[in-house]
């Protein structure tokens, strides 16, 4: 079609200006696309896994000791989907077998609660996270109540929540979050971008009308180690870095990101709150990877989500996670009944 245009260029002896828009003309035809897409399929999905929520607090302490680890107990999660076009469900529940020890880990009562969508470019995700119940790790060598074989202070009130709204924005418009999980498609060839996240989080931990920290670790002249709550609002802009690629049936992915975002942090002590006004560090990490076929697709996803909360020397550092195996059918394309009239 090119060397066409070129030859009647040169034929009507307009030759110079048919050499001129010879490198524009491979742009009239669109690239082929990075992944094939199975949108038009029906897409019956399950999945298998575990999400937990493990917090510690950093603090110069007695003893020595500069680290407490809070621990949560949980459970199998079962998830069952559909997938077609632009619509996707999940619906999820935990099976009711502890994955700890009940007696050193008490139980936990969970909530995961999620919402995710595509708009040309933009990811959007909305996440509501909810723990209650959890054992301090090797209590014992400050609990005189408390040895070595029941070493752990069970908290069944501690609880531990977050909210987190985020809008992830990709350079390329051909990296797709979908197609990346394996749902409605697969890539064909390695695609990366640059990204920008925008988050808005709210999260905290508290122990009812408790101490977070053991009365034999705090100090009565700092109210941060005495306080029930420790809680933050923080929004902000990360950017990232996003690969994925598919060998023979084998695709697999990752993305990292790291940036600062502007955290307003308070404590509650005695009935008092104070509140202050900082940057904290956040950083996201996302592995999928597993077997992509046509008909079907057996996937590992992972999902990292780190916070934290500093008052001078005191930290509070939480990560939600959740790893679960997932796995789904696609039928055959429905053939259109539209017929072309001649």
């Amino acid at each position: 079609m090119h060397l066409f245009l070129i030859l009647k260029g040169l034929k009507s002896k307009r030759w110079f200006a048919a050499l001129i828009f010879l490198p524009f003309l491979g742009k009239t035809q669109s690239d082929s696309l990075p992944y094939r897409s199975f949108s038009e399929n029906v897409v019956f999905f399950g999945d298998l896994g575990y999400a937990s929520a493990p917090f510690s607090v950093f603090n110069d302490f007695p003893g020595d000791l500069e680290r407490i680890k809070y621990r949560n107990n949980f459970r199998p999660i079962i998830g069952l989907g559909i997938a077609y076009k632009w619509f996707s469900l999940r619906v999820s529940f935990s099976l009711p077998v502890e994955m700890r020890s009940e007696q050193l880990y008490g139980m936990t009562k969970q909530m995961n609660l999620g919402v995710d969508f595509t708009i040309k470019k933009t990811f959007i995700d909305l996440d509501l996270r909810n723990y209650q119940g959890y054992a301090i790790e090797n209590a014992y060598v400050w609990n005189d109540s408390l040895d070595e074989n029941n070493p752990n202070d069970i908290q069944n009130r501690m609880n531990a929540a977050s909210f987190s709204a985020n809008v992830w924005y990709f350079n390329n418009e051909h990296f797709k979050m979908q197609a990346i999980r394996g749902r409605t498609g697969y890539y064909t060839k390695p695609t990366h971008t640059w990204y920008l996240k925008n988050t808005l989080n709210f999260f905290g931990v508290g122990n009812n009308e408790s101490p977070i920290i053991p009365i034999e670790l705090s100090n009565l002249n700092n109210t941060k180690t005495l306080a029930k709550i420790y809680s933050a609002i923080d929004i902000g802009t990360i950017p990232g870095y996003a690969y994925v690629n598919r060998i023979k049936n084998w695709q697999f992915s990752g993305s990292f990101g790291f940036g600062p975002v502007i955290q307003a942090k308070f404590h509650s002590a005695n009935g008092n709150t104070r509140g202050f006004l900082g940057l904290a560090p956040r950083y996201d990490l996302r592995l999928i990877g597993g077997y992509n076929t046509d008909k079907y697709f057996v996937m590992l996803i992972t999902d990292f989500d780190n916070k934290s909360i500093r008052f001078n020397e005191l930290k509070y550092r939480q990560s939600f996670y959740y790893i679960r195996f997932a796995a789904g059918y696609r039928f055959l394309e429905k053939k259109s009944e539209k017929r072309t009239k001649r």
